[in-house]
C-alpha cells in the first residue's frame, strides 16, 4: 500500500513539474491537457485523478509555495517566546521558498489572472492567515518593548511582504549570493530598522546581524 501511495505522489510530482516547464514557455491558455499528459509520460486518467482540472493544477502549484510558508511561520510562532526570535525565523523561511519553489511562483505570478474564483479565495485565505501572523508577531514585539514603538503593524508588515516577495524577480540559484546568505541579508535590514536602540545591544541577537568583514 505504502509503495503505491508513494508512486502516486512521484505521478502527482511529475506532471507538477512538466506543466512548470510548459507554462513557463507557452502560458497557461496556450499549454493543453493532452500536451501535460504526454510531457510528463501519463494518461488523462493519471491526470484526472490528482486534478479536476487545469484550473485546479494552477492552484496546486501556489498551495506548494504558499502551504510552505505559511507551516514555517506557525512553527516559529509556536517554538519561540520571543517576537525577535519568531520574525527572524519567519524572514529566512520565507526568503528560502524563492530557492525551493522558483519555478512554482514564476509561473504563479504569470498566470494568477487565470485562476476561478473558488481558488482565488482559498489562496486569499491563506495568504491572510500568513499575513496576520506577521502582523501579530510585530505587535508583540512592540508590546514587549523589543520593536519600536513609533512604526505602523501594518505598514511595516506589508513592507515586510512587499520587499522580500519581490526577490522572485531577481533570484538566480547561480548568483553570487546563496539563498542562506540573501536571507541573513534581509533579517539584518529590517531587524536594524524594526529593533529598539536597546534590543540592538542584547547579546542574543547580535548574531542576527552581519558582520563588518574589514574589522578583523
Amino acid at each position: 500500500m505504502y509503495g503505491k501511495e508513494l508512486k502516486l505522489t512521484e505521478l502527482r510530482d511529475r506532471i507538477i513539474d512538466h506543466s512548470l516547464k510548459l507554462f513557463e514557455m507557452h502560458g497557461f491558455h496556450g499549454v493543453t491537457v493532452n500536451q501535460i499528459v504526454a510531457e510528463s509520460g501519463t494518461s488523462k486518467g493519471g491526470f484526472y485523478h490528482h486534478f479536476q482540472s487545469k484550473d485546479e493544477l494552477l492552484y496546486v502549484i501556489h498551495d506548494y509555495f504558499i502551504s510552505y510558508v505559511l507551516t514555517k511561520a506557525e512553527e516559529a510562532e509556536s517554538s519561540s517566546q520571543n517576537p525577535t526570535e519568531k520574525l527572524k525565523k519567519i524572514i529566512q523561511s520565507f526568503v528560502k521558498v524563492f530557492h525551493l519553489y522558483k519555478p512554482h511562483i514564476s509561473v504563479f505570478y504569470q498566470e494568477s489572472m487565470y485562476l476561478k474564483p473558488e481558488y482565488t479565495e482559498e489562496i486569499k485565505s491563506k495568504r491572510n492567515a500568513y499575513k496576520n501572523i506577521i502582523f501579530k508577531v510585530l505587535r508583540e514585539g512592540i508590546q514587549e518593548g523589543q520593536f519600536r514603538n513609533e512604526i505602523s503593524v501594518e505598514i511595516t508588515g506589508m513592507s515586510i511582504l512587499g520587499m522580500v516577495n519581490w526577490t522572485y524577480k531577481w533570484y538566480h540559484p547561480e548568483g553570487s549570493k546563496t539563498i542562506d546568505e540573501i536571507g541573513d541579508i534581509y533579517v539584518d535590514l529590517i531587524l536594524n530598522s524594526l529593533l529598539t536602540d536597546e534590543t540592538k545591544k542584547d547579546p542574543r541577537f547580535a548574531c542576527y546581524f552581519l558582520k563588518d568583514s574589514h574589522t578583523d
